[in-house]
């Protein structure tokens, strides 16, 4: 009895060691951070910390990062390091294993778009660039033009991954990774933006954009490796079989990067989900005459649902905790909206750049020194008018927030008159 005492005090002991190992090696991580926003080089950083970074997983990384945005390092910084975080922990990360996913699965398809970005960095953007380097004629120039317009479809596997992975991940209290990399993605968008506009007015200014170009594909690919490293494994480690399938249903919604998935993802799960939506629409189709009244008339659900949707315009409602409640789904919209962001906080479905612009306009509305706020941009050939309005009962007491959005270029193209009908 003396010798299983020993044994099972010695197994507590070496769990008690095990866990005070892995506290050691979050703070000894967190030191790293600290280190590199001081100032350290990344060679010092792994080197003193070579030994302590094999044990490091996705996950730690995840909370480390969190854990230092709420000890008060802005999340700006903890963005600007982050390439810094990828080449520290590059060694260790590699090693995690992943499990094989199957074709048409969201994260299959995310893989797919990274491995073609990388094929039309190699294959074209490189070559093209390096002809404009020697010659910057204006074939040369059309060119990487062209290779600039096709690698834009970067936008559409960023907006995939912010208005569909990221969503879930902050229903399970994961939100410092989501904030840092949107932040990164923007920055690769403007980098994007910016090189095509130096080509289309091109100056003579060829070092400077080679310069731009091959920061901008230096940028693209340390995301492709913190997506395939931290990302997704830690999504796949999170998400349910359900949030995937709707992740999967939404996508089509934004589109896809270079690549359109070559096979549909087919699971049990997925097809029960749809038997039980089909009885759930056989149920609702019962009480469809059901009313919706309002003081000036009535609705049915469908036919509120279907007006709302006919409306030339984009209209999402936010309430007055800042939950995103609604959309419309117009025939043609502006900006992309998918379900994953019905209970979403308003504020996580911005950018970080234009946080601060949102809680601003919200506490206006709250506070009652405003009742509205407009804005206008141009997107491609729209003129696309933003308007933010207090919705407020009868009482005045505020209930949320109306974003309508809407494409005025064809308003403004108006002149003259018409009075007779179209034919």
């Amino acid at each position: 009895m003396g010798n299983i005492r020993l044994t099972n005090k010695s197994r507590g002991d070496r769990m008690s060691e095990l866990i005070n190992n892995r506290e050691h090696r979050k703070q000894i991580v967190k030191d790293v951070i600290r280190k590199l926003h001081e100032g350290a080089s990344v060679d010092e950083v792994k080197e003193q910390f070579a030994e302590v970074l094999k044990g490091v997983s996705a996950n730690e990384i995840t909370i480390i990062e969190g854990e230092l945005i709420k000890e008060g390092l802005p999340v700006e910084e903890v963005q600007r390091l982050c390439n810094v975080h990828a080449e520290v922990f590059k060694g260790s990360l590699e090693e995690i294993h992943h499990p094989e996913q199957t074709p048409g699965h969201p994260v299959y398809t995310f893989k797919q778009e990274n491995r073609a970005i990388e094929k039309h960095i190699e294959e074209n953007i490189k070559p093209d660039l390096e002809k404009f380097k020697q010659d910057d004629s204006k074939e040369n120039i059309d060119n990487l033009i062209g290779d600039i317009n096709l690698l834009w479809d970067i936008d559409k596997h960023y907006s995939r991954k912010e208005n569909l992975i990221f969503p879930y991940l902050e229903k399970y209290n994961i939100t410092a990774p989501p904030k840092v990399m949107w932040g990164v993605d923007d920055e690769i968008r403007a980098m994007i933006k910016d090189i095509k506009l130096s080509l289309m007015d091109y100056k003579g200014n060829k070092d400077e954009i080679v310069e731009k170009t091959n920061k901008a594909i230096h940028e693209i690919k340390e995301m492709i490796f913190k997506e395939e490293n931290i990302l997704f494994p830690m999504a796949l480690d999170t998400l349910t079989e359900d949030e995937w399938i709707s992740i999967y249903d939404d996508s089509d919604e934004i589109g896809f990067c270079l690549i359109e998935p070559e096979t549909e993802w087919r699971k049990r799960r997925a097809e029960a989900k749809k038997e039980v939506e089909k009885e759930i629409e056989k149920e609702a189709t019962k009480t469809s005459e059901d009313y919706i009244k309002f003081e000036t008339g009535y609705f049915t659900v469908e036919e509120l649902e279907s007006m709302l949707n006919t409306l030339p315009v984009d209209i999402t409602f936010v309430d007055k905790n800042d939950t995103v409640k609604y959309f419309s789904q117009g025939k043609e919209r502006i900006f992309a909206r998918t379900k994953a962001v019905i209970g979403r906080s308003v504020q996580n479905c911005h950018p970080p750049a234009s946080v601060h612009v949102v809680e601003k306009i919200v506490e206006d509305f709250k506070s009652g020194k405003k009742d509205h706020e407009d804005f206008w941009i141009k997107r491609g050939d729209k003129y696309v008018l933003i308007r933010y309005f207090a919705v407020r009962n009868k009482d005045g007491e505020y209930l949320g927030t109306l974003e309508f959005t809407q494409d005025i270029a064809p308003i403004k193209a108006i002149e003259g008159e018409k009075r007779l009908l179209s034919d």
